[in-house]
């Protein structure tokens, strides 16, 4: 169901504006913004794309989310647009990262852009990470051994495409794909393109359009679950495996 009426009235109360005021600010009349804040009419997609870039919100965020359930601090700049990305922190003040359980990975490019399913995700307590917004994705598949599946990989939230890294592993979240970790290497500025490897050559690499990219997690470190069924797996057991420090470090960022 959508929430664009919601998010515009939102959103414009976000920034302090009336609705003559942003009105003007979208080049149309009052009456007709007041028709989509009162869910009587919705904007055409040009109109939604211009809201979109006046806020700087992602289109996802601004049709799916119900953005009246956060704070404009909330929403964390990325690149040219804003999605909805609270940082997680325990009572301490701590940053907590978020676990996306196997179950609920599917669901995941329905839910990047919604507070209530990043609310719903488990959380723990890790000291070992750098200060930043953290996420935990389970891996698929036997595409980059020695991880095998059911393993998981924690990112941090990486805020613009131009700070990838060539070689390093990353997991993305795109538009076909889903989410996917491999090793990535940058074309943008060439092609418009990432270039995503497999460890495991038996998979060949292939491209994607930069545009369709809706995240990018950095690895910092990943939880190898090779040794456990998968009815093993749960966050007790995850939580128990780093007390016992049965955990690949790889690269730790400063």
């Amino acid at each position: 169901m959508s929430s664009i009426d919601k998010n515009i009235k939102t959103l414009r109360k976000f920034r302090n504006l009336s609705q003559e005021g942003l009105a003007d600010a979208l080049q149309i009349q009052r009456s007709r913004l007041a028709s989509y804040e009162e869910g009587r009419a919705e904007p055409p997609y040009d109109l939604l794309i211009t809201i979109g870039d006046y806020f700087h919100v992602a289109l996802d965020a601004l049709i799916r989310a119900d953005l009246s359930k956060t704070k404009s601090e909330d929403l964390m700049k990325v690149g040219e647009n804003r999605i909805l990305f609270p940082i997680m922190v325990d009572a301490n003040g701590k940053d907590l990262v978020e676990l996306v359980p196997v179950k609920a990975s599917a669901g995941y490019l329905n839910g990047y852009a919604d507070p209530e399913y990043i609310e719903g995700l488990q959380r723990m307590n890790f000291p070992f990470l750098p200060v930043g917004k953290h996420r935990a994705f389970p891996i698929k598949g036997d595409s980059m051994p020695p991880l095998a599946e059911g393993s998981y990989v924690i990112g941090k939230y990486l805020e613009s495409l131009n700070d990838l890294r060539d070689g390093q592993t990353y997991v993305l979240v795109t538009r076909d794909e889903g989410l996917v970790y491999k090793r990535v290497y940058s074309k943008i500025k060439e092609e418009g393109t990432l270039n995503l490897h497999s460890d495991n050559k038996v998979y060949s690499p292939y491209t994607v359009k930069a545009e369709d990219v809706l995240e990018i997690w950095e690895y910092q470190c990943s939880i190898n679950t090779s040794k456990n069924k998968p009815e093993e797996l749960n966050l007790e057991s995850i939580m128990g495996m780093l007390k016992e420090l049965k955990i690949e470090f790889e690269r730790i960022k400063k």
